[in-house]
């Protein structure tokens, strides 16, 4: 059974926002983390392990322009992009024109129970506020398979309770990755592999990879 629940303000904010700067973002991102070798590798090591599942589909939620989506096919995931922007999934569209994009909400996801290899959610739950994660963590993995993966990246924070931020794009949440690895285990997955890093930001925050398993 698909979820359906409603579209909230802070989610319209944020769509209206990305649509808004589609083309500069897809932009600045161009060059597919090649910047980012510990985002490049994070992702390599998702693909590989999923593949290792029998089960290749994989969806990349909040994929944006869809180059990361891109990048999954050619580490040779059956992979499909999903986002609330419609801006985005019309950009992706244009620029993979043989891959799947569609409009999504990540708690309302266009999949079967159990359908998933993988999941990928590349800095894309970062404006979702701390009292809706649960729910939206719950919608991953109920379609994610048995033995699925759940690849999830934020801005890490040091101090105790995730902290609200004004990104450039829509307001954010920065977590503690304890604090965040716990909502994944209350969710039901098991995590296992963790990688936090300090990309010198102006903002202090720690590029935070979170590596977890539906049983």
């Amino acid at each position: 059974m698909l979820a359906c629940l409603s579209v909230t303000g802070h989610q319209d904010e944020t769509r209206t926002a990305y649509d808004g700067v589609v083309e500069l973002y897809a932009s600045m991102f161009a060059d597919r983390l090649e910047t980012q070798p510990f985002s490049r590798n994070m992702i390599g090591t998702f693909a590989e392990l999923v593949r290792g599942t029998g089960n290749p589909r994989a969806a990349d939620v909040g994929c944006g322009p869809g180059h990361l989506t891109a990048m999954l096919h050619e580490l040779g995931l059956d992979a499909f992009g999903l986002d609330l922007s419609p801006g985005m999934v019309e950009h992706a569209r244009r620029a993979h024109p043989t891959l799947r994009f569609d409009e999504a909400r990540m708690e309302a996801l266009p999949v079967e129970d159990a359908a998933l290899g993988g999941i990928l959610a590349h800095y894309s739950m970062i404006h979702t506020p701390p009292g809706e994660l649960p729910a939206l963590l719950a919608e991953q993995v109920r379609v994610l398979a048995p033995g699925g993966l759940l690849l999830v990246s934020f801005f890490g924070t040091d101090g105790p309770e995730p902290i609200r931020f004004d990104h450039k794009v829509a307001p954010a949440y920065s977590w503690p990755a304890d604090r965040f690895a716990g909502l994944l285990a209350e969710a039901g997955l098991v995590p296992f592999a963790r990688l936090l890093h300090d990309p010198a930001s102006e903002r202090g925050f720690l590029d935070t990879h979170l590596l977890a398993r539906r049983p």
